[in-house]
């Protein structure tokens, strides 16, 4: 049995293209499960980008008005990639129409956004999925079995970061990742992937005290027609204050008892695309980095042998999960693309079974709570307690 879910894509940028492949290759990926997406319509402000994104991507319409896609009777499934200031007014119109949503994270521009985008989902029994791709990894689901299985013992020490040197030029505009106004910085748009990674892996946070830094106190203001948070100035243009941070750090303590450090900055040099974990237990440990996406080192402690005590490298195979919806074959590795897919199929697989899938809205809530917990120590000082508990409707 096959079941058709009608689907309409917000803002055809870069990761609009993403999704919207992602969508192309479920039925070849997944040709056993009888998920049959249909790409209704896209929207994107600018009419040639909509009307390039119909024709590339084959939907069936494209439109300006992203509340024409919600409002789409054929759209059973929105999926918004708008940039974030956007995100609550779509998910409120999304969840109005009893439509179901995948949103880019951060859901919200800032903590309370995301919270109140979790309890209007919560409230209308919509699905919902948050685009923290760096979880669908096979090795990284494999490391979650791992840790769930109890091989590394009792947790210890966990290590999550995020460096990724996109705005290491200072000359790159001052787009809206760099104003207060349109969010959080680093904390936000590198930070939720660690802190969501973090919480899959160890568990809830309990406790924390934080740090922040911007390197980078000014930049070009981008002119009409031109400058993207990707482009680079020539140096003639004005210059603008950059009002969020570049950088972050907390030092966490986590419910079950280990100790952690979370990191992430967007102007480092050397690393390109470190979204990385480590995660010790009494047992043994193991290591992850984006950039070796396909690879894991994994220790299993021998006491009876200590010249086989330490990491050994996994290469990704079909024993482990998803990869063999790719390749059949051991060190043929995925790319990111293909964990849009794999985020993708789980998210319409939630809706055509009417069950909750991870990451989801609450998933995404759970990161704000810590975020919060964050800004409250930059602001103190001081050591802070996470609230996870939802805050009444106002």
């Amino acid at each position: 049995m096959t079941r058709t879910i009608g689907i309409g894509v917000i803002g055809m940028g870069w990761m609009g293209h993403v999704h919207s492949r992602a969508y192309n290759q479920i039925r070849d990926r997944f040709p056993d499960d009888g998920i049959v997406p249909r790409l209704v319509i896209c929207s994107d402000t600018v009419e040639a980008r909509a009307h390039e994104a119909r024709e590339r991507f084959g939907f069936a319409e494209s439109t300006v008005d992203w509340r024409a896609v919600i409002a789409h009777p054929a759209v059973e499934a929105v999926n918004i990639t708008a940039p974030n200031a956007m995100h609550l007014e779509m998910v409120r119109a999304a969840v109005a129409a009893k439509k179901h949503i995948l949103c880019e994270k951060p859901v919200g521009r800032f903590p309370e956004e995301t919270i109140q985008a979790y309890r209007a989902a919560r409230d209308a029994g919509v699905r919902t999925l948050v685009g923290y791709n760096y979880r669908w990894a096979p090795l990284v689901q494999y490391a979650r079995e791992v840790i769930a299985d109890g091989e590394l013992g009792t947790l210890t020490h966990y290590h999550g970061r995020f460096l990724n040197g996109y705005a290491g030029d200072p000359l790159g505009f001052l787009s809206w990742r760099f104003t207060a106004e349109q969010g959080l910085g680093a904390l936000a748009d590198l930070g939720s992937h660690v802190i969501d990674m973090a919480h899959m892996l160890a568990g809830p946070i309990e406790r924390l005290v934080g740090n922040r830094h911007t390197f980078i106190t000014e930049r070009p203001i981008p002119q009409p027609g031109s400058g993207t948070h990707y482009d680079i100035a020539t140096g003639d243009e004005p210059r603008g204050p950059v009002t969020n941070e570049d950088y972050f750090s907390v030092i966490a303590r986590f419910a079950n008892g280990a100790q952690g450090i979370l990191e992430a900055c967007r102007v480092i040099n050397g690393a390109k695309c470190e979204m990385s974990f480590e995660v010790h237990g009494t047992k043994g440990a193991l290591k992850w980095d984006m950039e070796r996406m396909n690879e894991l080192r994994l220790q299993r402690r021998d006491n009876t042998n200590p010249a086989r005590d330490g990491y050994t490298e996994l290469l990704s195979g079909p024993a482990h999960p998803f990869h063999k919806h790719f390749n059949p074959a051991w060190g043929l590795g995925l790319s990111y693309d293909d964990l849009k897919v794999i985020e993708a199929h789980t998210f319409l697989t939630s809706i055509a079974g009417d069950i909750a899938a991870e990451p989801n809205f609450r998933s995404a809530y759970e990161v704000a709570c810590v975020q919060n917990a964050v800004v409250r120590s930059w602001e103190s000082t001081h050591w802070e307690t996470v609230a996870y508990d939802v805050p009444a409707a106002p």
